[in-house]
Order: C-alpha cells, then sequence, then structure tokens
C-alpha cells in the first residue's frame, strides 16, 4: 500500500492489491477522520494501524463515498467510529454487500473473519459539514458514479476526496451519463488544489482542467458510438470495435482493470441510448446488411422503459432477461478477487 502526505494534515493511501482504489485519513488536534476503506482487509487494518499507532490519535469518524467492497467492506476494523454515508449507501451494503460478502467467502479465505458493518449516520439532502480542529469538512452528494455517492471536501485545503466520482475511467454504473458529466463539470468548477480519486493518482492543481475535459470527451465518445450501435444489425460486433484507446483513454490505467471497466461501460451506454431512442422499428432503418445477428447473445433483448426523471438506468435485472450479465460490477467479488 502506498501512502502520502498531501498537506499537513491530509495523508493519501492506494491499494496496491487491487484497482488502485484509494483512502484517506484527515488529521485533528485531538482525533482523526478517516475516508474509506481499501479492497482488502489487511490493507484496512494498515491505514487503522497508521492512525492508532503511528499518529497516536483515535479515529473519531469514517466515511464512505459509496457502499462498494473497496470502500466500505472494511468497516468493521474501525470499531468505536462512527461511519458516515449517503442513506442509500447503507441500503445497498445491507441488500447487496451482506449477500456480495458471504458469496465472496466461499472463495477468499481472507474475507473469512469479515462482515458487513453498516453506517450509523446517514444524509441524503443537502450537504452534512464536520469540524476537525479549524478545518471545515463538507461531506457532498456526487452522484456521478452510482445514486450513493458522496465526496468529502476539506475546505482550507482545498483538496476534495471525490469518491468514484471521479476516476481515470469515469463509470455510469446506474446513473444518466449526462448526470455524470455533470458531476465532473462541478468537480471542474471547484477551484481545487488537489482531487483524491476514488481510484488512481492524486490529481494536481495544474492537471485538473485537462482530466475533467478528459473525461467528458471520453463519456461523449462513449455516446457516440453507442449511438451508430443501435443502427447496426450486429451492434454487439460494432462496439467491440472500439478499444479504450480509441475513446482517449489507456488500459494501463487501474491496475490492469481498466479495459473491463470501458467495456462495461460501452455495455451501460447502449443500454441508455436504446432507453431513449429505441431500437430500429423496420428494415429500412438499419445501417448496415443483413447479418448473423448475435444480438441476443450480447447483454439484453429487450428495451428499458428509461425516464429522463429518473437516473437510475435499471432497477434491477430482470430489465435485462437475455444473456450473460456483463455489468455485474455491482457484485464486486464477481471480478475483483477472482476474476
Amino acid at each position: 500500500m502506498q501512502r502520502e502526505r498531501i498537506t499537513e494534515n491530509i495523508y493519501w493511501f492506494q491499494s496496491e492489491l487491487y484497482a488502485q482504489v484509494t483512502a484517506g485519513v484527515i488529521v485533528g488536534p485531538q482525533w482523526a477522520i478517516v475516508v474509506d476503506t481499501l479492497a482488502l482487509p489487511e490493507e484496512s487494518i494498515a491505514i487503522r494501524d497508521f492512525v492508532l499507532n503511528t499518529l497516536e490519535l483515535p479515529i473519531r469518524y469514517l466515511i464512505n463515498t459509496n457502499g462498494r467492497a473497496d470502500h466500505a467492506w472494511g468497516n468493521m476494523f474501525f470499531p468505536g467510529a462512527t461511519i458516515i454515508s449517503h442513506t442509500l449507501c447503507s441500503k445497498y451494503l445491507k441488500e447487496t454487500g451482506i449477500p456480495s460478502l458471504e458469496a465472496t467467502k466461499k472463495q477468499n479465505v481472507q474475507f473469512q473473519n469479515t462482515s458487513i458493518v453498516l453506517p450509523h449516520l446517514t444524509f441524503s439532502q443537502g450537504d452534512l459539514t464536520l469540524k476537525i480542529g479549524k478545518k471545515n469538512i463538507q461531506l457532498m452528494l456526487t452522484p456521478g458514479y452510482a445514486e450513493d455517492g458522496i465526496s468529502v471536501f476539506v475546505e482550507e485545503d482545498r483538496v476534495l476526496f471525490a469518491g468514484d466520482a471521479f476516476m481515470p475511467i469515469p463509470q455510469i454504473e446506474s446513473v444518466h451519463y449526462t448526470q455524470a458529466i455533470r458531476v465532473i463539470k462541478e468537480i471542474g468548477d471547484m477551484g481545487l488544489e488537489n482531487i483524491i480519486q476514488g481510484h488512481g493518482d492524486i490529481i494536481l492543481r495544474g492537471e485538473i482542467e485537462d482530466a475533467v475535459h478528459e473525461n467528458i470527451n471520453y463519456l461523449e465518445k462513449l455516446h457516440e458510438i453507442a449511438s451508430s450501435a443501435v443502427k447496426r444489425r450486429d451492434p454487439a460486433s460494432y462496439l467491440n470495435q472500439f478499444s479504450i484507446e480509441d475513446c482517449g483513454k489507456s488500459r494501463v490505467y487501474l491496475g490492469g482493470v481498466a479495459e473491463q471497466l470501458h467495456r462495461n461501460n460501452l455495455i451501460n451506454m447502449f443500454k441508455q441510448v436504446v432507453a431513449e431512442v429505441g431500437l430500429p422499428k423496420s428494415d429500412d432503418e438499419y445501417e448496415d446488411e443483413l447479418d448473423d445477428d448475435d444480438f441476443d447473445d450480447m447483454f439484453f433483448n429487450g428495451t428499458n422503459n428509461y425516464d429522463e426523471s429518473d437516473t437510475n438506468v435499471h432497477d434491477s435485472d430482470d430489465d435485462y432477461p437475455a444473456g450473460k450479465d456483463h455489468n455485474d460490477l455491482d457484485d464486486i467479488d464477481d471480478f475483483m478477487f477472482y476474476p
């Protein structure tokens, strides 16, 4: 695990075991705040021990920026801390995290002694402000990756723990791509010194503008590709033509999972476009000649009634009944610990 001191009172941690997922510590005169846990128990324990034994401070608060395994499954290793999250994060951990962890335990012995601990304090509207010493810590809603996403802003230092709302490969797990773009733009307009991404390296002040533009361009490129794919008789083959590099990103990001995340983005974007415009209703609307159509083998064989007032792309797996579920990022154990 890598560790770096960003300011006098802020530490950054990055996993060397899974997808460069990050966490942080905000230090006060009498106690500390931990932002997120890491992917594996040993990493979460290492952060805890650093605060307790090296900094010699108790941990007053633990903040989960979302409820996925690599950000919240380590909650149990911080006894005595008040855990804060979005209200939906707690719901997600209870309904999805608990069964996912039980499945993971059958495959990975490192999690045998792990259990899900739900947040104690949650919110779903406005901001939540904590005081640590003379610093204001603002918890803000940033649903750019998923609806339970929050970010942690250290006001005086202009440092943002963005969670998965800002990543080297932006994700649209369960939000509309326009919402992801909106959140990225809002983060870019905050006048920050540093963005601590949910995964990947720290973005410095002089790099923020380029990172914002690159992420927005990437999502817009995905939308362009998906919009063309819905007019093809064989959309799966069409989508598979576009590598992550074709969309302005690099497969070396995030410890080797970038290409998989990119493929999931293509799938999700395709679903969103189908929900918006529908599939061709006649042969005249297709752009290419009839080929062996493996559309049913791709991801799903129906359309989704998408309401733009509802940022969830789908409510359940039942909305996409046919084919293998390639959008299985919610159950992180499916690809994270034993791909």
